[in-house]
């Protein structure tokens, strides 16, 4: 059965192997790009899975084909359609993340993202100031030729949406944190369904899946990912917005902050990020002036460090079976604790090569031991 919206050059088996690779235990973004490095293709990998596992200490199967069967059903079944990573329409600015989803579905426009965008976020629980804030950035950032891309929570989210679509069609994106056909929250079904009729809507989890809490960072970076720059309008210092934010950072984006008062609690995330180096920006302008200017070189100074080296995983393919020391796994092993670690210094501290390495971590992860974190340093499995 053919994936809805799969390219020519993509076949129809090669495209399920990929979705089913995807969905199989334990296999992340990282993991997957690696083994169609190593392997050629989907299927291929798919094959050498269990084999991969067993060399990190687990058994493995992966999913099974009949679970991808419905999953095909369900995306044609609510109008939507796969977007995989080396597609031509594949948000160019999203793909530079190393940590970008290798397959998402959306519905929609998809020509819109790859437009300059500017990513808009904030508190569910947001002011009444801040949210016509938040309406009327997104109406002038969309008037002066930015799409706005957000995630549909209620407060700022929906204001930014809203206030993209007052002005016109084609001017938003939705990124969302369940199935593409699952409308969350409850009262946002109406603009979920305008987005994905009049805009464009993102999702990578799977149809049917409902969001829970660990879905919500994930989305966050695609938010961050797509984005030139990052705009928190209004934040608490613990809060998804603050995630995107770190996740732009991370990404080499801009990252902005309108400023509140320090008596208001849901304004302190804004200050905090503005001490740690993010832009204070007052009207759509400085946004504007800000982005248009881009090349790449973000003039905030809020950074987040990326602990893995610069690797390329077509290196994999030239490391042929039994060329890896056997126990390699075993000492990758012993040097991880639950506290995260730089892959690089994994390579100076086990003197293996960097392919060795990395395949290492790709079988302890398919087995389940250890966990990525997405400024490409990982960490012993929970």
């Amino acid at each position: 059965m053919e994936p809805q919206g799969s390219q020519p050059a993509l076949s129809q088996q090669e495209a399920f192997a990929r979705i089913r690779l995807l969905r199989s235990p334990n296999i992340g973004p990282v993991s997957y790009r690696q083994l169609l490095a190593r392997f050629g293709n989907a299927g291929a990998a798919l094959d050498a899975l269990p084999d991969l596992a067993s060399r990190g200490r687990g058994p493995y199967r992966p999913a099974n084909a009949d679970s991808i069967e419905r999953e095909v059903l369900a995306l044609r079944k609510a109008g939507a359609r796969y977007l995989f990573h080396d597609q031509p329409d594949y948000p160019a600015l999203l793909a530079e993340l190393e940590s970008a989803p290798p397959i998402v579905t959306c519905r929609g426009n998809l020509l819109i993202a790859s437009a300059p965008c500017v990513a808009l976020v904030g508190a569910r629980n947001a002011s009444g100031a801040a949210v016509k804030l938040a309406r009327d950035f997104a109406a002038a950032l969309t008037e002066a030729g930015f799409i706005i891309v957000s995630g549909l929570a209620r407060g700022i989210d929906g204001a930014a949406h809203e206030g993209a679509l007052g002005y016109c069609d084609n001017s938003t994106i939705g990124v969302i944190a369940s199935g593409i056909d699952i409308a969350y929250p409850p009262q946002h079904t109406a603009l979920q369904e305008r987005i994905a009729t009049e805009g464009l809507l993102i999702a990578e989890q799977p149809p049917g899946t409902e969001p829970r809490g660990r879905h919500f960072p994930s989305r966050n970076r695609i938010i961050a990912g797509l984005a030139l720059g990052t705009l928190v309008v209004e934040a608490a210092p613990k809060s998804g917005s603050l995630i995107t934010a770190r996740l732009a950072g991370e990404a080499g984006r801009e990252v902005m902050a309108i400023p509140g008062s320090p008596l208001d609690a849901r304004a302190l995330g804004c200050n905090q990020l503005i001490r740690e180096g993010a832009v204070l920006v007052q009207t759509p302008d400085d946004v504007i002036e800000l982005l248009r200017s881009f090349t790449g070189a973000p003039r905030s100074r809020f950074r987040v460090s990326d602990g893995g080296a610069d690797f390329d995983y077509a290196e994999l393919s030239k490391l042929q079976w039994g060329e890896a020391r056997a126990d390699l796994s075993n000492d990758i092993a012993s040097l991880l604790t639950g506290a995260p670690i730089a892959v690089d210094e994994l390579i100076r501290q086990s003197g293996a090569s960097a392919a060795e390495v990395h395949m290492a971590l790709l079988e302890l992860e398919l087995a389940g031991e250890i966990e990525r974190e997405g400024s490409g340093s990982v960490r012993r499995g929970a």
